[in-house]
């Protein structure tokens, strides 16, 4: 997804320690259950931006280097609500569809070495989608399994554990000691595929446990600390709610982490294990968890500091989305609130002010970022360049040691550009968007000394803040995205029209 690992964000987070600590607990948990475990893994497996903002020095790829070193005792499930095929679901973050997500699921596992044994599809109802997928799947050479909707699931235990409910549903035949259930999103039936495969491993007298690997919330960390609070402000839109777990304060008289969702299906849960395995091997949501994310964390402050700007950044986000007319007042509420609690506000985003003072100044779009050292850059909108493009050619100067006046693009270059866009691609804006631009400056760095210096300052960007004084198109965030660089934009458009692109 671009550069994200950088040297340019203090260390909080140990991700050798963090892969050391997860492998022996998860081995010891299959070892605990007799040598079968079903882990229900939550949250982004390869690319997980949200953990490594809020966690400087978690690797968004550290869930996948965990499970390699358990390679050769895994296999992966992966399952997919037979509902989101029928109707297209989109992943938000990278903007593919459900059962496209899928197959670059397989090939990203299969990448890296690991089992892909079987797609489940659950909630199948033989909608005319999910059969043609089902097809699809069987004619590459995957093991397909359905699962059917169980009624009253999960407040009718006696149906569902029985013959007529999970028995109802295909066996998943596994060969391996850690059985990986993933799926591309949230509610795609994770957790009801590891039970009714524990109903059916009893039945054919096999000993076989169930556990959960979600990084967040931490259990073991306070319940107001930063980062997980930012976990409450990255799941404002499901209203989402970090509490103490009630049913592990009872039990152990010990104060842990969990969220609402977790901590009003437990009931449920300990019943259904009791139903299947006669006792429950947990006493709490906590007990179910195998996160050790939290024993990681070896700079606290620097992490409460990078957790604070994420709370920050979704406000904005969750702004921008009201301003555009993706969502409502909701999200924006339930996070000043969390701003509140953690005693943060606005201006603790010092390239929010800088922009915006630039703005007023100048009476159009300006932009600015924050250098590791805390000088703050801007750039303006001039003639020849947008407000984002003039501040990444600042930055790229100021890691170069380039002065400020020297021009890494010559006008010469820049309005051949200009005109192409407006006079043969009809485009009414001829200013360079920043892919536009960085081709540009690639181009110049054939001949140009100081823009060959300035390129190669690119990865420098990776980590740092940056804000816009107005919403920027999507190609220019995607941009800001690709380079690392945490961008927030002011909820308003640069002029009054209505349609923006």
């Amino acid at each position: 997804m671009g550069m994200t690992d950088t040297g340019n964000i203090r260390k909080g987070f140990s991700n050798e320690k963090y892969t050391e600590l997860q492998s022996k607990k998860i081995r010891e948990r299959i070892d605990q259950f007799g040598g079968k475990l079903y882990l229900e893994f939550g949250g982004k497996l390869f690319d997980d931006f949200h953990a490594s903002r809020v966690l400087p020095g978690f690797k968004p790829d550290s869930k996948i280097t965990m499970l390699k070193h358990l390679a050769d005792k895994t296999e992966i499930v992966i399952a997919i609500k037979a509902g989101d095929i029928e109707k297209n679901k989109v992943r938000g973050d990278i903007g593919i569809t459900y059962d496209m997500d899928l197959l670059r699921l397989i090939d990203a596992f299969t990448n890296n070495g690991l089992f892909v044994g079987s797609v489940v599809l659950t909630q199948f109802a033989d909608q005319p989608a999910a059969v043609a997928y089902e097809k699809k799947l069987k004619a590459l050479g995957l093991k397909v399994f359905r699962h059917y909707i169980i009624q009253g699931y999960p407040s009718n235990i006696p149906f569902i554990v029985s013959d007529e409910g999970f028995g109802k549903n295909d066996y998943i035949e596994t060969t391996r000691p850690l059985v990986v259930v993933t799926a591309p999103g949230p509610g795609s039936g994770k957790m009801a595929t590891c039970l009714s495969q524990l109903y059916h491993e009893s039945k054919r007298g096999i000993k076989a446990g169930y556990a959960k690997f979600e990084t967040f919330p931490i259990w073991s960390i306070p319940l107001n600390h930063p980062v997980n609070l930012a976990y409450e402000a990255a799941t404002a839109d499901l209203n989402d709610i970090n509490m103490i777990d009630p049913f592990h304060l009872e039990a152990y008289n010990e104060k842990a982490v969990n969220y609402n969702r977790d901590v009003e299906v437990f009931p449920v849960l300990k019943a259904m294990f009791e139903k299947i395995q006669g006792t429950s091997p947990y006493q709490s949501p906590t007990d179910m968890g195998v996160n050790m994310a939290g024993f990681a964390i070896v700079d606290d402050e620097a992490c409460c500091k990078a957790a604070n700007q994420e709370i920050i950044r979704r406000y904005y986000e969750a702004l921008c989305q009201r301003r555009r007319g993706e969502a409502g007042d909701m999200p924006v509420n339930k996070l000043e609130l969390l701003m509140d609690k953690a005693g943060i506000s606005i201006a603790d985003r010092p390239v929010v002010a800088a922009a915006n003072v630039r703005d007023e100044q100048t009476g159009s779009p300006a932009a600015a970022m924050e250098m590791p050292d805390g000088t703050v850059l801007t750039g303006k909108t001039s003639a020849m360049l947008g407000a984002s493009s003039a501040l990444i050619l600042n930055a790229l100067k100021y890691f170069a040691g380039i002065e400020n006046d020297v021009k890494l693009i010559s006008p010469e270059v820049l309005t051949p550009i200009m005109n192409l866009k407006v006079n043969y691609l009809g485009d009414h804006n001829p200013l360079l968007h920043l892919n536009e631009l960085l081709i540009a400056l690639s181009m110049e760095a054939i001949s140009n000394e100081a823009a060959k210096k300035a390129y190669a300052c690119l990865p420098k960007l990776a980590g740092l803040e940056a804000h816009s004084s107005v919403i920027l198109s999507s190609v220019d965030v995607r941009v800001f995205k690709q380079l690392g660089i945490n961008l927030t934009c002011e909820p308003r458009y640069e002029g009054n029209k209505l349609y923006h692109n």
